[in-house]
């Protein structure tokens, strides 16, 4: 719905958003606001025969066991009881606790109905016991948060686990970019949409590391798929090549490198398949410098550090925003600790990583207004805040990878002014939300990230000017802060 023509600048701008903010309520929803209070529960000692009773009278699918304080100690689903009741033939004068689920998946009430959704989608759950310090207050199901927003996520992330071939993974993207489009109309928010997006994306690549990983006799305990840049953010918009890497476990790495490879290789052109680009710059597993040892990349990380080449800089920009995605994730933490440990005991390194974010400026002509007819909104945009996100926590040991989170982290531990860290938020969210709608209008365009300025209406454009001039602003704050 539009808004009439005649309404005055400042109620259009309020009716303009107003859609907006309607549309992410129901993912920003507490979920304390959202659960559904009354919890049927039985306590771990309880005969199967009344848990059963209970499940059947009630009409529901689970059961949850609590303790006397109201924890959660396990839970029996609908689907359970033929594999763990009916044919093994158990007495139903059992107690509960001999057949139920522990450790049982919870959350927070301070949560919203979008981290419940990731999190029911992320382990293939229908329901969700609701705390509040320990203790189970209530319970949110799927459709308790899909009923608020038709969104389809656990329909496309489940047929994305039930896939059993690369071929099936191929055709499962197309929903995920379908479903982007979708929501992005509904005018669901740029930091909902991109978690979204990089979540099923991370759902996707670990099927199919999965499935690549069993064809090849290889065992993902001994290594982890890595993502980097804006898949390592979760910030991944719809126009995104690959940037992966390989940390596996090996007492002899030249001898065991060559499978790893050749196991990154056909993962690599698999997500090609799926509508991921190979990367122009091989930052990729197939790459012999993106498959090493823990070890092996700690010193490359240290040398980074350490000599600080225009080279390094550039690659320590994409790769230190590293997360773990598939297969062992704890061979990742020691090169976690080495980045939050050893950047910020090198001043000489953040110097010139300020120097690297300084190099894409902001396109704003002299007299304030945008410079040019055509902005890159990654390049002139969104990197400016990416880049800030990173140098300042590099500088300050936080060990968060998305740029939302580092800047909050950094105002949390009193790094940077709170009033700053809101508008620099605002920016980069607001400049996401037109590269996804550009890259939408322009999915075939050798540039999906280049938006034509006049095609946007009076209230973006003024939007966008101020969003550049904050851009602006934080850049002077890293010149003050780091080029002195």
């Amino acid at each position: 719905m539009a808004a009439p023509v005649d309404t005055p600048p400042a109620d259009a701008l309020r009716f303009a958003y107003a859609s907006q903010t309607l549309a992410e309520q129901a993912l920003a929803t507490p979920l304390h606001d959202l659960a559904r209070r009354e919890v049927v529960a039985v306590r771990p000692d309880t005969p199967l025969s009344q848990a059963l009773a209970t499940m059947f009278e009630r009409r529901i699918g689970s059961m949850l066991v609590l303790d006397d304080a109201g924890a959660a100690k396990g839970i029996l689903t609908r689907h359970d009881i033929l594999g763990r009741v009916t044919l093994p033939g158990r007495s139903l004068a059992e107690p509960i606790s001999s057949v139920m689920t522990t450790p049982v998946i919870t959350i927070e009430g301070s949560g919203t109905a979008q981290d419940a959704a990731l999190t029911m989608s992320r382990h293939g759950f229908r329901h969700l016991p609701v705390t509040e310090q320990g203790r189970v207050v209530g319970i949110v199901s799927e459709r308790d948060v899909f009923a608020m927003q038709r969104l389809s996520l656990e329909q496309v992330a489940s047929a994305i686990r039930a896939a059993q071939d690369a071929r099936a993974l191929a055709a499962v993207a197309l929903d995920i970019r379908r479903l982007a489009g979708n929501l992005l109309a509904q005018g669901v928010g740029a930091r909902q949409l991109t978690e979204l997006i990089s979540h099923l994306n991370d759902v996707l690549t670990e099927r199919l590391v999965q499935l690549v990983a069993a064809d090849c006799g290889l065992d993902l305990n001994r290594a982890c798929w890595l993502s980097f840049g804006s898949e390592g953010r979760s910030e991944q918009t719809i126009a995104t090549d690959q940037d992966n890497g390989l940390v596996f476990e090996s007492d002899d790495p030249a001898r065991d490198r060559p499978a790893w490879l050749a196991f990154g290789r056909r993962v690599n052109d698999a997500l090609d398949a799926c509508g991921f680009p190979l990367c122009r710059g091989n930052v990729m597993a197939s790459n012999p410098d993106c498959c090493l040892t823990a070890g092996e990349w700690r010193a490359r990380f240290r040398d980074w550090i350490d000599h600080g080449a225009p080279q390094d800089l550039l690659a320590a920009s994409i790769y230190f925003d590293f997360r773990p995605l598939a297969g062992r994730a704890e061979l990742v933490l020691p090169m976690r600790e080495l980045v939050v440990d050893a950047a910020p005991r090198v001043p000489r390194f953040i110097k010139q990583m300020a120097e690297n974010a300084l190099s894409h400026r902001s396109p704003l002509a002299w007299h304030g207004g945008i410079d040019g007819s055509r902005v890159d909104l990654k390049l002139q945009g969104t990197v400016i805040f990416v880049d800030g996100a990173r140098l300042y926590a590099l500088a300050h040991g936080v060990a968060q990878t998305s740029t939302r989170r580092r800047f909050l982290a950094l105002a949390a531990a009193g790094k940077l002014d709170a009033h700053e860290v809101e508008d620099w938020i605002g920016g980069f969210e607001f400049l996401q939300l037109l590269r996804l709608r550009t890259q939408l209008e322009r999915s075939d365009a050798d540039n999906p990230n280049l938006l034509a300025v006049e095609s946007l209406n009076d209230i973006d454009k003024r939007v966008l000017r101020e969003t550049l001039r904050v851009a602006r602003r934080l850049q002077q704050r890293m010149e003050l802060d780091y080029q002195r």
